[in-house]
């Protein structure tokens, strides 16, 4: 656990995280809302600080990430705790349930990488639950992994401040963003957050050069209607370009969600939409 970066003390020891939009007011004693940030004693602490929960050599494509280094691996790492709750989370066992994880440094998930060139990985992905709610060693973790030669990968909801991201951006290469939907009224009832901060966060991410594509998991009656999909591919094309990548992926029964899966028709409906603005859109889980 380390002391946490962005945050503000106030009085009687409360402490507003500045990290993610949603801004939390924390009292001594009390965790944010991503249970990963806690106030002791007027002191914020990243409590998951060196702990990752998962670890393994996943195929790129599988991020996914299409158009980038295409057919090599990655070394991909996640720890606990998320900046949202979705009612259909796909790792809630770590995201929303794990307290800690095992051991690491900084240093030592860099050597792992440069170990892992052998075969066939690029670098590492910050994946699995949500990394920026692990901003702080991410930060030293990809510093590390740069001057490595290697390649910083992040897999992300986007849910983060300009300021902490734009930090971080200098150290990343690639991002898939997920934009869960395209309606403020959903991302608020479903996945508990705000829309618009995500927009901006990928926006910046582009305009900064990185390599960046778009998944959005499309749930029958949630976020699957074509106005709401042409809504998302018009914001793909105009403000990141045509080229940018999209992925569709395809629902399935988690956590707290039990709808049917998505009709495969829904997603080539989807596909058709999105086929007349960008040059690539693909389907994903079918």
């Amino acid at each position: 656990m380390q002391e946490a970066m962005y945050y503000q003390k106030r009085e009687n020891g409360v402490t507003a995280c500045e990290l993610c939009p949603r801004g939390c007011v924390i009292k001594p004693g009390y965790k944010g809302f991503c249970r990963v940030r806690e106030n002791r004693g007027g002191v914020l602490y990243a409590l998951n600080f060196g702990k990752y929960t998962a670890l393994a050599l996943d195929p790129i494509e599988k991020k996914p990430l299409y158009h980038y280094h295409p057919g090599s691996n990655i070394l991909s790492i996640g720890t606990f705790g998320c900046s949202f709750h979705c009612a259909f989370c796909q790792n809630w066992q770590i995201a929303h349930e794990a307290e800690t994880g095992e051991n690491v440094t900084p240093e030592k998930i860099a050597a792992w990488a440069v170990d892992t060139v052998r075969l066939g990985s690029i670098g590492v992905a910050y994946t699995y639950s949500e990394p920026l709610m692990w901003f702080e060693f991410i930060l030293a973790a990809a510093k590390e992994v740069q001057k490595a030669g290697l390649k910083n990968v992040l897999v992300t909801n986007g849910f983060i401040r300009p300021e902490p991201f734009r930090q971080l951006l200098p150290y990343i290469d690639a991002l898939n963003i997920d934009v869960k939907g395209f309606t403020g009224e959903f991302y608020q009832k479903v996945v508990k957050g705000e829309f618009a901060p995500v927009l901006i966060a990928a926006e910046m991410a582009y305009q900064a050069g990185k390599h960046l594509e778009i998944t959005t998991l499309l749930i029958p009656g949630l976020n699957d209607a074509p106005d709401e999909i042409e809504n998302l591919v018009n914001w793909v094309a105009e403000s990141l370009g045509p080229e940018v990548p999209l992925h569709f992926s395809r629902y399935f029964p988690n956590y707290r969600m039990n709808l049917a899966p998505t009709p495969v028709k829904t997603l080539e409906t989807a596909r058709g939409i999105a086929g007349k603005k960008l040059k690539h859109v693909y389907l994903g889980n079918v």
